[in-house]
């Protein structure tokens, strides 16, 4: 059995798929019949990702995105037949070549797999749509795990697994779900995705669901402000420690789901934090930044960020590593904090420490995207020989 998806990705906007599955929990309270139009693989250059879905109700509106255009115009128009004609699931790939692409103004050139699921027995989707719309408000995290196409009539078997260990369902053998559930394991406390192809016909699409990634701002002053401003927009959830309470309050930080007025070494204690969460340590001084980052690196957080110079950074770890903290935790931490953008204003290091964190989010690194100079050599060789022809 072989993982085709190596690279975990995350499993769509958390945004639109709160709005996606808020939706579907409605519609299936109300016993009214839907589709759900999942991206779960890609190839090449796309609109986007796996996870991405689309909810098409009865008279055709729809919730989310699968990247618009032709692409989304024609899924649509699969999943509203699919729906009148009462069909089962369906697997189904779309080649964006560039007649196609060009219509929409796009350069894509990628291939894009989707899972097409009519539900027709809203009732009994109901629990699942439910509980997946409450890990999205903040409920305990789960994934599930679906056949999305086979070669052994298992397609549209589903498995429902749990943070607490519990799960419901079968993909059909205890070896598949076996392998299922270590990826489900793997990627539902991120709310990311993963590919299983196995060497036996099956392909299972496997996403984890879980609320927004909860930022944690350890500091208060002009800094992190800013980082929670552009935190909100992108749609973190926000929350904020500090020890002084006119730097900590719900006036100052409007947008923070919770604040808490606590010694640096102690204000983590009040929030939810777990793997989907990013800390970023800015205190008012050296020494509150080093007990700051020492209650940081000891929680599960997946990011943890300190704001300063490499100097202080290299002084706190100094003290960290003898007070028994391990260099593989140190190395975890990014410090200085944010991208090299070259900004100096608060606002300015908020973005690059924002960017960074968007980054680590999708497991990319942050470069630049510009297309090399051979490339462009390329292209005006071309012209010029196609000019002289």
């Amino acid at each position: 059995m072989v993982r085709a998806a190596r690279t975990r990705m995350p499993a769509g906007s958390s945004k639109q798929m709160k709005a996606v599955y808020d939706e579907a929990a409605a519609l299936a309270a109300k016993r009214e019949e839907f589709v759900l139009a999942t991206v779960v693989h890609t190839r090449g250059s796309t609109p986007q990702k796996p996870g991405a879905t689309l909810l098409v109700r009865a008279d055709g509106s729809t919730v989310g995105t699968l990247g618009g255009g032709c692409v989304e115009g024609d899924i649509w128009a699969a999943a509203k037949e699919a729906l009148r004609e009462r069909e089962a699931p369906s697997y189904k790939d779309y080649y964006l070549n560039e007649e196609i692409a060009a219509q929409d103004g796009l350069v894509c050139g990628g291939s894009m797999f989707f899972y097409i699921e009519p539900v027709l027995g809203p009732e009994s989707f109901s629990p699942l749509a439910d509980e997946i719309a409450g890990a999205y408000r903040g409920g305990p995290p789960l994934a599930v795990a679906t056949v999305v196409t086979s070669k052994n009539g298992r397609a549209g078997n589903r498995l429902v697994v749990r943070a607490d260990g519990s799960s419901d369902g079968s993909l059909g053998t205890a070896a598949l779900d076996a392998e299922a559930t270590a990826a489900a394991n793997a990627v539902m406390h991120m709310g990311k995705s993963e590919r299983i192809e196995t060497a036996g016909g099956d392909e299972v699409f496997v996403a984890g669901y879980t609320s927004p990634m909860l930022l944690v701002l350890v500091g208060g002053g002009h800094v992190n402000l800013q980082v929670a401003k552009i935190a909100e927009i992108l749609g973190f959830r926000v929350m904020v420690t500090d020890d002084r309470p006119e730097f900590a309050n719900e006036e100052r930080f409007e947008m923070a789901e919770a604040v808490s007025v606590a010694p640096y070494d102690r204000g983590l204690d009040a929030f939810p934090i777990n793997r989907n969460t990013a800390i970023v340590v800015g205190t008012r001084g050296h020494n509150f930044d080093d007990s700051a980052l020492e209650a940081a690196v000891r929680t599960d957080a997946a990011y943890v960020g300190l704001l300063g110079s490499k100097r202080k950074t290299i002084l706190i770890y100094e003290a960290l590593l003898k007070r028994g903290i391990s260099p593989e935790r140190l190395k975890a931490v990014h410090s200085p904090v944010g991208l090299d953008l070259g900004g100096r204003t608060p606002e300015e290091i908020g973005l690059s420490i924002m960017s960074e964190i968007v980054a680590f989010w999708y497991g990319h690194d942050g470069g630049t995207m510009k297309i090399e100079d051979a490339q462009v050599e390329r292209i005006s060789k071309k012209l010029r020989g196609a000019a002289a022809r």
